[in-house]
């Protein structure tokens, strides 16, 4: 062989010979303990169990504890107050305090307070990126989460506590004017009157619909309180100041008539006993 002979290797491919393909299996999560667990089906699996026991739980109270049905609406009745949905009544609550919804705060409750509450529930995976994940571990997460449960949960019981404190003063100042819906001792309340149709009292009465759409058209109550023994409780001189000027919760000027019908309602009412 020549001196200036090189010698050349060629690497020819194979087609044959098929790729190695490495399956996509995850890495092992023995290496990093209670930090890391696998989303399928581990993590995934225990979201399902908490979220079938929640809403067994759910379900369970709406059917043992159906939501009441409070007063009917009364376009009539100038003193009622609605009251929102339970889940609202936090911030029901919360729009009754001055700093919150005075004249010069009316932005602070309803757009400034609410946007932190929920614009943090939106923002809280990026300000808490930390690998921990026992909640004693996470003093600022947990403690906002704590600060937010504890604060829903106390305006709700403080408004349904401010509402039954309002019910039951408007029930007290009732009794005190002398309405027959205030306490009465617990004493059953008196059968239905029968309206004499020859009575022109009785005709005043069925024609004024601010007074039967309170208290019934056979006087035994429904809105308003029963009247079928005003007249044993009130005078006819006392009978007519409450429907002159109203008394608790009745609003004034809700007799719509002349002063003789005014008269003739006011006698047959005081015959009630």
């Amino acid at each position: 062989m020549a001196n200036n002979d090189k010698t050349k290797i060629e690497y020819v491919g194979d087609s044959r010979v098929p790729a190695k393909k490495h399956p996509n299996i995850s890495p092992s999560y023995s290496e990093f303990p209670g930090k890391t667990e696998a989303f399928w089906p581990n993590f995934l699996l225990k979201e399902w169990m908490v979220a079938a026991v929640a809403l067994m739980g759910y379900l369970i109270l709406t059917v043992s504890q159906p939501a009441p049905l409070t007063d009917m609406a009364d376009p009539t009745n100038t003193s009622f107050t609605p009251l929102p949905d339970w889940y609202f009544l936090f911030l029901y609550q919360l729009l009754k305090y001055p700093w919150a919804s005075g004249t010069p705060w009316v932005l602070m409750g309803t757009v400034v307070l609410p946007g932190l509450m929920f614009g943090g529930l939106m923002l809280a995976p990026f300000l808490d990126r930390g690998p921990e994940r026992r909640w004693t571990k996470r003093p600022v997460a947990s403690g906002l989460m704590f600060l937010g449960v504890i604060s829903v949960a106390f305006l709700t019981w403080e408004a349904m506590d401010g509402y039954k404190k309002m019910e039951a003063s408007k029930a007290e100042a009732a009794a005190e004017a002398g309405e027959p819906g205030g306490d009465s001792g617990g004493a059953a309340a008196p059968p239905a009157a029968e309206l004499d149709s020859d009575d022109p009292g009785a005709e005043i009465w069925a024609a004024q619909t601010s007074c039967v759409s309170c208290h019934g058209a056979d006087m035994s109550g429904g809105g308003g309180p029963p009247l079928t023994d005003v007249g044993s409780r009130l005078s006819a001189d006392e009978i007519k100041d409450v429907i002159v000027n109203g008394a608790g919760i009745m609003s004034a000027g809700m007799f719509d008539g002349t002063d003789e019908e005014l008269d003739q309602l006011v006698e047959f009412l005081a015959e009630q006993k």
